[in-house]
């Protein structure tokens, strides 16, 4: 009787649930609060008003996502069919550095609540790292041209689904608007589902103008499922580019009404009618009449309150459940904890014809996931004290980083004795493959991917040196710990030698450790990391990138070792710089730009570390924010005496594997 009694209870619920959720929805907000919507990322709320991207005085990279709580329905269960929605906000795009702009924002409609993309050109929308994967519809409000997703220029609305290449753009100053005018901008975008017809509407006024900017005739049906999220993200890529949202109102339309229901047998049904008696009866059957019909519309009401109180209570506690997940979420960027067997079986038993690479922390297999059709890299430790040193280190400091040019860690395995860390798959491998293998088989890394190359590492090193919380120095950069992803983006990976500090500290004295030909004089000298010593090792990998030589390398018939910093400056000297190019371009790249990579490489690479710029400065002259740094034509001499605190076989060798030695008094001329 009793699971009968709450089952009847829960279809009745369900029920009233199901008349709720099938009507128009209606909001109209001047100004907000955290009662009603999520902020994911860099996104805040400051007197009514959000900004969807990091408020900064610096340049920065960020991404942040504004979304309702409450899901809503865009299926009428009645008509079976998709309908129809508007909403109108205002928003405005600011900026204290006019030549810093970029990249955009979005209104979207998700079918899931987590929307929170990746920064730059991803707009907030998109997981540069999972770009198949993204479902939703959106409004694009592009501040930037970027060719990757075939924009048009840097100033259009366009409509995207499941993609950031646009269906269809429209340059905004058609409609008389400038995005990047920092006046308040309304926009209105209607979707008309018996027309299949989306129209989007621009203006610095609060009237709405006659005529659409953009007009695009789709039928939304197939991605509008019953139930979409809807809201707002942005995103920038190294510029100080504000968006902010004033006021919002959406409603959607189309849905059938309700039609009363007469049916004598549902007395819990509020449009039940009731007769008056016909017949004359006895006053005590009158009042047990009476008895019974109260009881049988106040017990059902009854129960439906207690249902709506439960069913209350129970959202309250799941919504502090799912904010308390979401902020676990955003502690840790997403990573999970795998098992061993599903390692095992994705790897085929680490077999040997899965092996990718093969570093000082281990191998790394190329993995197969069969119940999701995905592909990653596991990297498998060596089983010893300082790769579980450096484990930890890497677990605890690429968990807390997101950046578009970071390699994604998605997990991690603690079993058997064994470490393993699981990335995003990198299918162009490493830069060290790329310029190196793959240019000896007659195939040179096209010059627009090398210079966005130098662009993209540049911007992730900012972005650890200068805005994070705590200041990362990676302690490795080179050009086999530079993986590129499908389009020939540079992702930094390999954190196992870096090292958390809080700003504005000293250094704290470390083994020296890093491969030879990328570490700096006075790392060497007195195994201090800072963030200086990953600037010259950036300026090294860049010269490699423009020339296509190794750090150091024989050369000549008696194979005599040449340093590549030594040798681009000598030409430098000579006014040659341009003949440092790699030949294998055949002149193929732009002199202007060849020119300035090689520049700041020898910049980044000076002996003196007070004469390096920072990454923050070295990204901006990179695009054409700031203005080249002198470099001397003479390369600068400094002079060490002390010993070494490691052997020379250790620091020619790729294995990090550091243990000190009781070594001679050795003098180190750099010149």
């Amino acid at each position: 009787m009793s699971k009968l009694f709450y089952c009847s209870i829960f279809l009745s619920f369900l029920y009233c649930a199901l008349l709720v959720s099938s009507q128009n929805c209606s909001f109209d907000l001047q100004s907000f609060t955290l009662r009603n919507f999520t902020l994911l990322g860099d996104s805040y709320l400051r007197n009514g008003v959000v900004g969807l991207t990091r408020e900064l005085q610096v340049p920065s990279s960020s991404s942040g996502s504004l979304i309702y709580n409450n899901p809503i329905s865009f299926f009428d269960t009645e008509s079976k069919k998709t309908v129809s929605f508007s909403t109108r906000f205002a928003f405005s795009v600011n900026n204290i550095n006019p030549s810093s702009f970029g990249d955009g924002l979005a209104f979207f409609l998700s079918p899931d609540n987590q929307t929170l993309g990746s920064p730059g050109g991803f707009l907030g929308l998109v997981n540069s790292s999972q770009l198949t994967k993204n479902k939703f519809v959106a409004v694009e409000f592009d501040t930037r041209q970027d060719l990757h997703f075939n924009d048009p220029d840097d100033n259009h609305v366009g409509l995207d689904i499941d993609s950031l290449i646009s269906i269809k753009t429209a340059n905004v100053k058609l409609a008389g608007v400038d995005l990047k005018s920092r006046n308040l901008i309304t926009s209105w975008i209607d979707y008309k589902s018996e027309e299949k017809q989306l129209l989007v509407f621009l203006s610095y006024s609060s009237y709405k103008p006659k005529k659409p900017l953009l007009t695009v005739d789709i039928d939304l049906s197939d991605y509008l499922k019953e139930f979409m999220y809807v809201g707002f993200a942005a995103s920038t890529e190294g510029s100080t580019e504000l968006h902010c949202i004033e006021n919002w109102s959406f409603q959607t339309f189309g849905f059938s009404p309700m039609r009363p229901r007469h049916n004598p047998h549902n007395v819990s049904d509020n449009s039940v009618l009731v007769k008056p008696p016909t017949i004359q009866e006895d006053s005590d059957n009158k009042h047990h009449k009476r008895l019974g019909l109260g009881l049988g519309i106040a017990g059902p009401a009854f129960f439906c309150a207690v249902l709506v109180a439960f069913g209350w209570i129970s959202f309250k506690k799941w919504r502090g459940l799912n904010t308390e997940k979401n902020l676990t979420a955003e502690l840790v960027t997403g990573p999970r904890q795998f098992s061993y067997k599903e390692l095992r079986s994705a790897t085929r038993g680490f077999h040997s014809s899965r092996i990718i690479g093969n570093g000082a922390f281990g191998t790394v297999y190329k993995a197969f996931f069969m119940d999701s059709s995905s592909i990653a890299a596991v990297k498998r430790s060596k089983h010893s004290h300082e790769s579980k040193t450096e484990f930890g280190a890497e677990l605890s400091i690429i968990a807390c980083l997101r950046h578009k040019n970071l390699v994604q860690l998605q997990g991690w395995c603690i079993e058997k004795g064994e470490l393993l860390l699981v990335y995003d798959f990198m299918p162009n491998g490493s830069l060290d493959k790329v310029l190196y293998q793959e240019s000896e088989n007659g195939n040179p890394l096209k010059w627009p991917y090398r210079y966005n190359i130098a662009v993209g590492l540049a911007s992730v090193l900012t972005y650890l040196h200068q805005e994070c919380e705590q200041q990362v120095i990676h302690r490795d950069i080179k050009a086999s710990n530079i993986m590129l992803d499908v389009s020939y983006n540079a992702r930094l990976g390999d954190f196992g030698l870096a090292r958390l500090m809080d700003h504005d500290k000293s250094p704290v004295s470390t083994l020296t450790a890093g491969t030879m030909g990328y570490l700096a004089p006075e790392y060497l000298q007195y195994g201090k990391a800072t963030e200086k010593t990953d600037v010259f090792s950036y300026g090294v990998v860049i010269l490699e990138v423009a020339c296509g030589r190794r750090p150091i390398e024989g050369e000549g018939s008696g194979h005599e070792m040449v340093n590549l910093v030594d040798w681009v400056w000598r030409l430098y000297s000579e006014g040659r710089i341009i003949e440092a190019a790699d030949k294998r371009l055949n002149g193929d790249f732009k002199e202007e730009e060849m020119r300035k990579l090689l520049l700041v490489g020898l910049s980044c690479a000076n002996p003196d570390s007070m004469e390096r710029p920072c990454m923050r400065r070295v990204f901006q002259i990179l695009n054409n924010e700031a203005e080249p740094i002198f470099v001397p034509k003479v390369k600068p001499t400094l002079t060490f005496s002390t010993s070494l605190p490691f052997s020379i076989n250790d620091i020619f060798s790729d294995d990090e594997d550091n243990e000190a030695a009781p070594e001679p008094e050795f003098e180190i001329r750099v010149d």
